[in-house]
């Protein structure tokens, strides 16, 4: 089993607050029209496979789909994302979901939208951010620590017992092999060029062009919006003017019903 994991994901951002999120039966109390999804923290499978505080899931985000598109009075979602990103399927799920649906999503970003949390916001039909915003990122990493010297040094010796050559690839006991290290960064290359054929497709832009901007870094919102990452420049004023202006109605006439959460106790 290999000890990394693909992660599409950007360094540094610590979430200090955990939450659980719950979709009740009804997300609108008969008077608001737009639901509204936060996608904040570590995008993940399920719960419990990083040991991060915040996480969202692509079951968590499939329900409030299905609930929203089930009642009558909603007739849009806002995504807001404060996230750094998460596994490369995950993140897929996410983005698929939202833009699958029969409503129409308006992204708005917050602090951060990078690696797969840029690939969900890019998914919706117009996207928002705050000129201060931390944008793209659209780049895979499977880095680790090795720690053979280490392991030698305590007069530790990592003893191999294997089926097959390739059984623990990546493992953080010994170094890795030429042979390994170009098998694994083969499979990062496929999992980039979807990740870059992805976005081409949301944003509606040339692969070439993206690829250009596929070099892991993140830039600001006011960059991102210079290369065409983003829609406008803003905040929820700008995105209740944006979904005013899909759904043909006037913008006194936009309502959130807010997503409720129950934070855990730690």
């Amino acid at each position: 089993m290999r000890a990394v994991v693909v992660i599409l994901t950007i360094v540094g951002i610590i979430v200090s607050i955990g939450a659980l999120y719950e979709v009740e039966s009804s997300l609108s109390d008969g008077m608001c029209n737009v639901a509204v999804l936060p996608i904040e923290g570590t995008i993940l499978p399920f719960y419990g496979l990083v040991d991060v505080p915040l996480t969202i899931t692509p079951e968590v985000v499939e329900n409030f789909m299905f609930a929203a598109e089930d009642e009558a009075t909603i007739q849009a979602v806002l995504i807001e994302v404060n996230s750094p990103g998460g596994t490369p399927v995950a993140s897929q799920r996410i983005a698929e979901r939202i833009r699958a649906s029969s409503l129409p999503a308006v992204g708005l970003i917050g602090d951060v939208g990078a690696s797969g949390g840029y690939m969900v916001a890019a998914a919706t039909d117009y996207l928002i951010a705050s000129a201060m915003s931390d944008v793209g990122s659209i780049g895979v990493s499977m880095s680790y620590l090795e720690e053979s010297q280490k392991n030698e040094a305590e007069g530790l010796t990592y003893v191999q017992l294997t089926t097959g050559k390739f059984k623990d690839i990546g493992s953080p006991n010994r170094p890795i092999t030429d042979e390994e290290r170009e098998l694994l960064q083969k499979d990062l290359d496929i999992v980039h060029e979807e990740f870059i054929s992805l976005i081409s497709r949301y944003r509606d832009m040339n692969f070439d062009a993206v690829e250009i901007l596929a070099d892991g870094s993140t830039m600001t919102g006011k960059r991102a919006l210079e290369n065409n990452l983003i829609d406008e420049v803003g905040g929820r004023a700008e995105a209740t003017f944006a979904l005013a202006a899909i759904l043909g109605i006037d913008p006194a006439d936009i309502t959130y019903c807010e997503y409720k959460r129950n934070l855990l106790p730690f």
